[in-house]
Parts: structure tokens; sequence; C-alpha cells
């Protein structure tokens, strides 16, 4: 393939991050479940008041059974494909009794039983379709087009899925990479903690591995894409959250479980109901009514409704807000969370780097703010994080930094520029450094290594040639970790636990800082994972929060593992159970007091479907049910549940989450 010669572009301007996920919302009537059950409510609104004002059979009963036919077929089809396969489903036994109803002359009512029962449907179709879309927003990591160099040397843009394995790929300043390959040619650095954690943008040059979604700094990269599309990491983890809206909670499981039974139990009843007073001389058109009544009413429809609707409103309200909860059975166990363990770097830490040491060198002739400020003015063109460290740290000091000129940037290595005549480098000790062995050199590397030991990045300050300081970077703490601390240790009765690989020193700055008492440091993955079980033997359902591959072990070996999305390596999203994608720290007090919200309506759901059975199965086998009030009061019941548990999808429910968690 020919060279292409690397064009630059003024990096864009970054886009406003916003504070919530994109709303992508599905219309209501894009689902099918809610276009028939619309047509089958007109047809039925339609065919009441003709029946009511006395019109002839024939300009009501076609409408009737058009409303049957498009609010019951889809229920009846998946009924009978359930027979199919040996398993009694609640939806046919709703079309019998329809049906039955009719057979007997309640057209009426059995078209009135169609049309809840079919909004019914509906309403939880838009449950799970509004929890895909919640989350399906916050996934817009991946550009949607991309550059691609043609053989001649020329260059078109793309759709990215439309790029294949081989293709090259050209990316500008400040652009998103759209797919995962390897660097061909030019130098930049590429902010990829999306991908694996890394807080600092990291140099890439030809034969490094670039991924899709990461961001690309101030240089411009020819890449080959080496990964098809659908095997990146964005592609797997859409994957995930397609899949998170099929998975069933336990309490949903087992309800499920016994409706089995129960139903059969309840055919067996409806033909007792039916036969037992044919059998003694009462009238065959009153016993059959009775027995669809019965049929109706104690059908467990809103007890098999009761579960999964809070959960996905639950499931799609923390999506909107920057957790994405793989799945049903996930929101369900963080509400039973007891303890949580909480990683340091990347969790209670947010990547982003300060100056916490500045050291001028033994007859450098520099104070303190001397260093700084010359650092400053070499490092005020640079776009790194540690530049912006520099300049930021002056700023707080109230330093004006002398001018620069011939400002250069080499990625990977640091800086130069030329302040008041001398030539000033920063960057890093070992690559300046290198071999020498004089004083200054000597003691810079001194200074450097010992603060790497205690978790620090150090950068060099040179003067032409000759180090005159060293400076020290350590990760910023996140502005809501005390509060975060504090909402878990008032959710669960007990302060968190500081797991980390660091040094018992800065593990122990950390913890005091946001309030933890119990510190384990130096740990590896396999103790961390020790750590865990550990609680959980002494009955604790656990929660761990981390970022990194190290905390994968214990994500998955813990009752709940959460991972921070933006700052987290592919393996611990992967891993995770769920994902703070903005790497907002504040929401997970706030999504396990939203579980314990879900789960308190699971309970109220029961309570109102049971007691709704239980009052109209008593009227019907005591005293005479009316069929459409039976109707009214099954299908009433249904609908009630189904609105009850779609309640979290309000903001509202968001905003007392984070209330009572004090986040």
């Amino acid at each position: 393939m020919p060279s292409t010669t690397l064009t630059e572009r003024p990096a864009p301007p970054a886009a406003p991050r916003p504070d919530t996920a994109p709303r992508r919302r599905t219309r209501v009537l894009a689902l099918p479940e809610a276009r028939w059950a619309a047509a089958a409510t007109v047809l039925f609104l339609i065919a009441l008041p003709l029946q009511l004002a006395g019109a002839p059979a024939w300009a009501w009963g076609p409408l009737y059974a058009l409303a049957y036919a498009t609010g019951g077929w889809e229920p009846a089809w998946a009924g009978l494909q359930a027979l199919r396969e040996k398993t009694l489903d609640v939806d046919l036994l709703m079309i019998v009794a329809a049906l039955g109803a009719a057979a007997v002359g309640q057209v009426m009512d059995g078209a009135l039983l169609i049309v809840i029962f079919a909004t019914s449907g509906a309403l939880e179709a838009l449950a799970t379709a509004r929890t895909a879309d919640s989350v399906r927003g916050l996934l817009d990591l991946a550009p949607a087009t991309a550059t691609r160099l043609l053989p001649g040397g020329g260059e078109e843009t793309v759709p990215t899925e439309e790029l294949a394995v081989g293709d090259t790929v050209l990316v500008r300043p400040g652009e998103r990479i759209g797919a995962d390959g390897r660097v061909l040619d030019g130098a930049s650095e590429v902010d990829q903690a999306t991908i694996t954690g890394e807080p600092l943008p990291v140099a890439k040059g030809p034969g490094d591995e670039v991924f899709a979604g990461t961001l690309n700094g101030t240089g411009a990269l020819r890449f080959a894409v080496d990964r098809d599309a659908s095997d990146s990491v964005i592609a797997r983890i859409v994957q995930l959250v397609e899949e998170a809206s099929e998975t069933k909670a336990p309490t949903q499981l087992f309800i499920e479980k016994v409706e089995q039974r129960y139903s059969i139990g309840m055919v067996a009843a409806t033909l007792a109901v039916f036969a037992v007073p044919l059998a003694l001389g009462a009238a065959f058109t009153g016993s059959l009514l009775r027995a669809m009544t019965f049929m109706i009413v104690a059908s467990p429809c809103a007890v098999v409704l009761a579960t999964m609707p809070p959960l996905l409103s639950a499931i799609a309200n923390a999506g909107r807000h920057g957790v994405l909860v793989k799945s049903a059975v996930v929101m369900e166990r963080l509400g039973q969370t007891d303890a949580v363990d909480l990683d340091k770097t990347g969790t209670l830490t947010e990547g982003t780097p300060r100056v916490t040491e500045i050291r001028p060198l033994t007859g450098s002739g520099l104070t303190e703010d001397g260093l700084l400020a010359l650092a400053a003015a070499a490092e005020h063109a640079g776009e790194h994080p540690l530049a912006r460290a520099v300049v930021d740290a002056a700023r707080t000091r109230g330093l004006t930094p002398p001018p620069a000129e011939d400002f250069s940037s080499v990625p990977g290595a640091g800086v130069t520029a030329t302040v008041g005549g001398r030539v000033v480098a920063v960057g890093a000790p070992a690559r300046l450094i290198n071999s020498r062995t004089d004083a200054a050199s000597t003691e810079a590397a001194g200074l450097a290594a010992a603060l790497e030991e205690a978790g620090r990045t150090a950068a060099l300050v040179e003067a032409d040639g000759v180090p005159v300081g060293v400076l020290g970077f350590a990760d910023r703490l996140r502005p809501d970790a005390a509060a975060t601390v504090a909402g878990l240790t008032r959710l669960t009765g007990r302060a968190p636990v500081l797991l980390t690989g660091d040094n018992a020193r800065a593990a122990a700055r950390v913890a005091a800082e946001v309030g933890i008492t119990e510190v384990r440091a130096g740990l590896l993955p396999r103790d961390k994972v020790a750590a865990v079980r550990e609680q959980e033997a002494a009955g604790r359902r656990v929660l761990v929060v981390g970022d990194g591959v190290n905390d994968a072990p214990a994500l998955a070996a813990a009752h709940t593992g959460l991972a921070m999305g933006r700052a987290g390596s592919d393996l611990a999203l992967e891993t995770a159970d769920a994902v703070i994608v903005r790497d907002e720290l504040a929401t997970v007090p706030a999504v396990v007091a939203l579980s314990r919200r879900a789960r308190g309506l699971v309970v109220q759901n029961l309570v109102i479907a049971s007691v709704f059975i239980s009052v109209l199965v008593v009227w019907d086998l005591v005293a005479t049910l009316p069929l459409p009030l039976g109707v009214l009061g099954h299908e009433g019941s249904t609908v009630l549940v189904g609105l009850n548990g779609l309640r979290l999808l309000r903001e509202a429910a968001w905003t007392r989450a984070r209330t009572e968690s004090g986040s």
C-alpha cells in the first residue's frame, strides 16, 4: 500500500459532557404490543356505545370480533406455543375465559377482558423498551464515522461499522478512535481510560495497539484495523446491555415456578366450579359464567407482573443516571448489600493528577515557587494532564510564569521550551537522566525514586541540560468520595472496607480523608478475593466497587460487583454486575437505595395482587360476582401492579434514592 502523508487539522473543541445520559425514548406506538392494544381499545370504544344505544348486532358484533382478534391473537399464539411445550400459560387461560364469555352471550365482557389484558401486556413491553433505551444512550463511546484511507492515497468518511480487518484509518487530533487496531504511522497520546483504566494518556507510536472509543490527543495516527467491530470492547458491552432486560430475578423465577402448579390447580378448580353446581341441578349458562368468572379472577396475572416492572424500571432509571445494571438479578441483589469493599486508585481517586511535592535540588538556586514557576512556563502550552496539573498548581499559588518560546512536545518523553534564555525541559526522569552520574542527576534520581516508591508520579525539571528539581504528582480524591462512604455506611450499618494494592501509608492517608477505618493494603488480586470471601463466610452480602484488572477477581467473587466505567479496565467491565458509566461515585449508594425501593415495590405488588385475588375468588364462590366486575377487578389489579412498578421510572424516584442514601 503506498504511503499516505498524515494531515493534521486543529483539534475540535471538546463537547461538554452532559450531566445525564442522552434520552432515547421508544415511542409507545413503535411497539407492536402497544399498537395491537390501541387497536383493540379503539374498536371496543366504538362498539360499546353502539351496543348500549340499541343498534342491531350486525353494527357492533363485527367490531367486537375485531377487538378480540387484534387484542388477543398475540397472547393466544404465545399460549399455544407454550402449550406445545407442555407449559400452561396464563395468557392462554385469559383468552379461553374471554371466548367462554362470548360463547354464553357476554360478548362485551369478553372484549373488555381482551382490551385490559392487552393493555397490561403493552405496559410491560413499554417498561422493557424504556430500560433498553436508557442504557443504550449511555454507551455512545465509539464515533459514528471514521476516516478510511484508500489505496490510491485518498480518503473517505465511512460508518465505523463498515470498517473491516485490514482497513487503514486516519485519526486526527481530538477525534475518537473508531475501531480496535495497531498504529502504522504517527505519534500521539491517547486517553484510553474507558478501556484500560490508565489514569493518564498513553503514548502511541508505530506498533502500539489502540482501542475503539478512546480519545486521541494532539498528534495524528494512522492505524490498521485488526478486530471486527462486533468484537470490540464497546460492542461487547452493548451486547451485555441487550441481554440485561432478558434476565429474570430470583423472585420472578420462583413465582414462575409456582405459577405452573397454580395454573394447573386453577384449571381443575374451574372445572369443579362448573361441574358441581351443574350436577346439583343449576342452569348451564349460570354455571359456565360462574366458572369463567372464577378462572379470570383466580388467574395469577397480577402476581406474575408484580416483580419485573419495578426491577426493570429501576434499571432504566439507574441507566439514565449513569449506572448500567446488567440484569434484574443484579438489581435485586444490590438491595441486599450489607457490606461494601472499595478499591482506592481509580475508584476513590479520580485519576486526575495534582502536584503534591515540589523538590528543588541542592545547588539549583531555586525555591519551591521558583521551580514551580519555571516548570509552569515550559508546560503552559502543553495539553498533557501533568502539564495542566503544573499550571494549575502555579495558578493556585498565585505565581505568574515567565513567557516561554520554542515550545515542543514529544509524546511519552516530555516538553521543552526556552524560558528567559534557558532551555527548560520537563519530563520522565528515566528518559531525561538516562545513565548520567553527575551529582545533580544522582540527587534527582534519588528524589524521583523516593516519590515513586511512595506511590507518586515523578517529573524531572532541567535547565540547560542540568537537573534543577523534581515534581511529585498524585491522583486527586473524588469530590464525592467522603459523601459516598458516609451514604454506604448509613445504608449498610457499617463503614466500607478499603482494599488496595497500594502501600499502607498511601492507603491510610486516603482512608482518613474519606472516613474509612478498616484498611487492607498491599493486596494482590488473590488477597482481595480472600478478603471478600472472609466477609461472606461471616454471613455478609458484599458489594465490591473497583476499576482495574486486579479488581476483576474480587468483583467476580462478591455478592455484587460494581465497576467504574470510564476508568475501568475491559476485564473489570465484563466481570462486574453493574458499571458506573460516568464514574460518579455518589451513584453507588443511590443505586443501592433504588434497589431497596424496587424490592419494596415488589412486596407491595404481591400484597395488592394477593388481596385482589382472594377477595374476588371468595366473592365468586360465596355470592354472585358479575363477570364485568370480575374482569375489572382482576385486570384492574394487573394494571395497578404494572403502574405501581413503573413509578420507579420517574425522576423523583432517583431523587428520593439519593436523599435516602445521603449522597
